[in-house]
C-alpha cells in the first residue's frame, strides 16, 4: 500500500479538477483579454471561479485577486502594502513562525527601510495577545499573522488578534496567510477583521501555480507586475485559465459538506496521534481536536535524524516530510521548532505528517506498523 502523508506539501488534483482543466487547455483556449467568442469563453471561466470562492468567504468575486501561488499572494500582501503606505508608518509585526515566503519578504522590506518586530510564541505556538498589543506602535501600518502553521498546525485565534489590533488603530491593515487554512476551516474576513488573506490552490486537491490574494476594497496596495492592466492593474499578465477554472472546482468540493470532511480529517489526526504516542522515544508536537489543524501531525523521533527516517519510510511506499517541503531542500533548524520549545536533541529528528480528503485510518495503521519496525533498526544503526 502506498501511503501518501504530505498533503500539506501538495495534493492530488481531484478528477473533476483534472477534467475542466483539460477541456480549457485544449477546447477552451482563448486569451480571457481577447474580444472574441473565444476570449469570452475563457473570461466567463475565470468570472465563474471567483464568484465560487468569494463565495467561500462571503466577500466580493472583484476582491479576489488570481496569483501564481501562496508566496506571490503572501509577497503582494507585505511588499504591496508596505510601499503603497509608507508614509503612514515603516513598522510591521509579524511572528516568530511564519513561513519563508513571509519572512523573506519582510526581510526584503528591512533593507528597504522598515522595521519589523516578530512576536515569540508559547509550546503550543500560540502568540500572547497581550505582547502584540505591546508591540503596537504609532508607525506601525501591518501586521502579519499565519492562520494554521505549516509544520505543526498550530491555529492562531485571528478574529482576537484583529480586535486587538484595531482597538489599538483601525487604520493598521491586517494580513493572514491561510495557506493551509483555506479548505480546513470557515473564514469570515469581513466578520473576522482581515484586510488581506492569502491562499493557495495546490494544497486544496487544485492545481499548482495558482492562488489568490483577498483584498478589502479600503486597502492601499501597489501592484508587483506591471503589463497590460488585467485583474483591475493590480496584476499584469493573461490570466492562468485552466487553473483558475480548476482551482474554482477544488474550492467548491472543500466547502461542499464541509463539516462532514474536516470532523472526519480531524478524527484522523486525532488517531494517528494516539499510534504515535503507543511508540517509545517518540514527541507529538500537535494537538488534538480543534486545538490545532486537522490535517497536520508533527512528531519528533527521538535518536534518529528525520531525514534517515523520511527515506527509510519511503523505501516503503510512505511518504512525509521533513519539514516545509517550500524550503526543505534547504538545510536548517526549523524556526517554529526552536520557537515551540522543542529540545535541542529533537530539532533534527522531526517529521510532519499531514492529511487530505482521501487519507484512511488503515493508511495510518500501515504507517504505525512500519515505524514501530524501522524505529529500532534505526536506532541501532545510528549508535553504530
Amino acid at each position: 500500500m502506498e501511503v501518501y502523508f504530505d498533503n500539506a506539501a501538495s495534493t492530488k488534483v481531484l478528477e473533476p479538477v483534472k477534467d475542466i482543466v483539460l477541456k480549457v487547455m485544449t477546447e477552451d483556449y482563448g486569451n480571457p483579454s481577447a474580444k472574441h467568442r473565444k476570449g469570452m469563453i475563457a473570461e466567463q471561466y475565470v468570472k465563474e471561479a471567483a464568484e465560487i470562492i468569494a463565495d467561500t468567504l462571503k466577500v466580493a468575486p472583484k476582491d479576489i485577486l488570481f496569483t501564481s501561488g501562496g508566496s506571490e499572494s503572501n509577497n503582494m500582501a507585505l511588499i504591496g502594502t508596505a510601499m503603497a503606505n509608507k508614509r503612514s508608518g515603516n513598522h510591521i509585526i509579524s511572528t516568530g513562525i511564519e513561513h519563508p515566503s513571509v519572512y523573506n519578504p519582510l526581510a526584503y522590506l528591512e533593507e528597504q527601510g522598515f522595521t519589523v518586530t516578530y512576536l515569540s510564541v508559547d509550546g503550543n505556538g500560540n502568540i500572547s495577545l497581550e505582547e502584540l498589543e505591546q508591540a503596537i506602535r504609532p508607525e506601525t501600518i501591518l501586521v502579519s499573522v499565519m492562520y494554521v502553521n505549516n509544520e505543526i498546525g498550530a491555529v492562531a485565534p485571528v478574529e482576537a488578534i484583529s480586535k486587538v489590533i484595531k482597538k489599538k488603530n483601525p487604520a493598521i491593515l491586517f494580513h493572514v496567510d491561510a495557506i493551509q487554512a483555506y479548505g480546513k476551516f470557515v473564514i469570515r474576513p469581513k466578520r473576522q477583521g482581515i484586510d488581506l488573506l492569502s491562499v493557495s490552490s495546490h494544497k486544496i486537491h487544485g492545481p499548482k501555480g495558482i492562488g489568490f490574494l483577498y483584498i478589502d476594497p479600503r486597502v492601499k496596495i501597489r501592484p508587483l507586475i506591471y503589463g497590460g492592466g488585467q485583474q483591475r492593474g493590480l496584476r499584469a499578465g493573461t490570466e492562468n485559465v485552466p487553473g483558475v477554472a480548476g482551482f474554482g472546482v477544488a474550492a467548491k468540493f472543500m466547502y461542499t459538506d464541509h463539516e462532514k470532511k474536516m470532523s472526519a480529517m480531524t478524527e484522523l489526526k486525532d488517531y494517528m496521534i494516539e499510534r504515535l504516542q503507543e511508540i517509545d522515544g517518540v514527541t507529538v508536537n500537535s494537538q488534538k481536536g480543534n486545538l490545532s489543524s486537522p490535517q497536520i501531525v508533527s512528531a519528533s523521533f527521538l535518536g534518529i535524524r528525520s531525514e534517515v527516517l523520511l527515506h527509510a519510510l519511503e523505501d516503503k511506499g510512505i511518504y512525509v516530510s521533513s519539514g516545509s517541503a517550500c524550503s526543505s531542500n534547504h538545510p536548517g533548524v526549523s524556526g517554529t521548532l526552536v520557537g515551540i520549545g522543542v529540545k535541542k536533541e529533537l530539532l533534527d529528528s522531526t517529521l510532519r505528517f499531514s492529511f487530505g480528503v482521501f487519507s484512511t485510518k488503515d493508511e495510518v495503521d500501515t504507517c504505525i506498523d512500519t515505524l514501530k519496525e524501522l524505529l529500532p533498526i534505526l536506532r541501532r544503526y545510528q549508535r553504530g
